[in-house]
């Protein structure tokens, strides 16, 4: 079922959250082990992140370098085939900009055409690690707002190969990333909004916000999307802090920032033990606060680590 169909079929928050593909070479037992331990919260769905190729240069015997493609962390697509046959929830794949060129987008659209898989979150994602600023792949997507418009196209019956006879149309419900404290890439807030705009104007259907620690910037954000004319679903993302070192780490990645109030009580504490408990506490509020008000779902990032999500769900649903 489409996202935004689960939504408005709903009369209460529902619950999701995102995992991590594991390693290469590693067992798909880690993504159910997180799975197991939060399906009794019958998420709504589950989103599969994709990370980008990256590379390494290897030196030759001539002092020449060799170029040598690394994956990380594959297997997306597998991935949410496997979570919607064992469990029967909805997983929503990330499909990125960065590494694809369009005819690779597409491939990997058709596979999860193929595989019943109707909803997908677009983003352009992160700079390859060797470089400063985002480079697209030669032949690929420059932004979220190209690739919005090429699964668009998709839905449309419009493929790359314009001599195709009678293709069928796919049926992506399209998500996409917002940022209530703006992206990192962005000049300034308004100008972020106003292409936040442009991405639900090429059919993106529902929003998941970047994580934040403050709620008075997220109910901000939504007074200032419907302002714009935003009028999608607006699924605020969770995370709490866990160690002492993500004070500083979190802002510095993510340009987000961490209220007073919460990075006083960190500093305070004794060790990272004590660190986690008042990063739980304080999203177990923040929580508690978003359902409160009636916001579409809980989206948590758990990065791997699905006891301290159970906790939390365990306190808020």
């Amino acid at each position: 079922m489409k996202i935004t169909e689960k939504i408005k079929n709903s009369n209460q928050t529902l619950f999701s959250f995102e995992i991590l593909p594991p390693l290469k070479g590693k067992s798909i037992d880690s993504i159910f082990n997180c799975i197991d331990k939060l399906i009794e919260f019958s998420p709504a769905f589950v989103d599969v992140t994709y990370h980008r190729e990256e590379f390494i240069l290897k030196k030759r015997g001539d002092g020449s370098f060799d170029r040598i493609v690394t994956r990380k962390r594959p297997g997306t697509v597998a991935i949410c085939a496997s979570i919607q046959n064992k469990y029967k929830v909805d997983a929503v794949p990330h499909i990125i900009c960065g590494g694809f060129t369009k005819e690779d987008t597409e491939n990997a659209l058709i596979d999860l055409d193929f595989l019943g898989i109707r909803n997908v979150l677009a983003l352009r994602g992160d700079n390859a690690k060797t470089e400063s600023q985002f480079n697209p792949e030669i032949g690929g997507n420059r932004n979220a707002l190209e690739l919005i418009n090429q699964i668009k196209n998709m839905n449309n019956g419009i493929y790359l190969d314009e001599e195709l006879e009678n293709p069928n149309p796919t049926e992506f419900c399209i998500g996409a990333a917002c940022y209530p404290e703006k992206h990192q890439d962005a000049p300034n807030f308004i100008s972020d909004l106003n292409y936040t705009k442009r991405k639900i104007e090429a059919g993106a259907e529902f929003l998941t916000t970047q994580m934040f620690f403050d709620n008075s910037k997220y109910f901000k954000y939504i007074d200032e999307c419907k302002k714009t004319g935003i009028n999608v679903p607006v699924i605020p993302g969770i995370k709490p802090i866990t160690s002492r070192k993500q004070l500083f780490l979190l802002p510095k990645h993510f340009k987000i920032d961490i209220p007073f109030e919460l990075s006083n009580e960190i500093e305070k504490a004794k060790n990272d033990e004590e660190v986690k408990q008042i990063g739980i506490d304080w999203c177990i509020k923040q929580c508690k606060e978003l359902k409160s008000k009636g916001v579409p779902v809980l989206h948590f990032y758990t990065m791997g680590v699905p006891d301290i999500t159970r906790k939390i769900a365990k306190e808020v649903f």
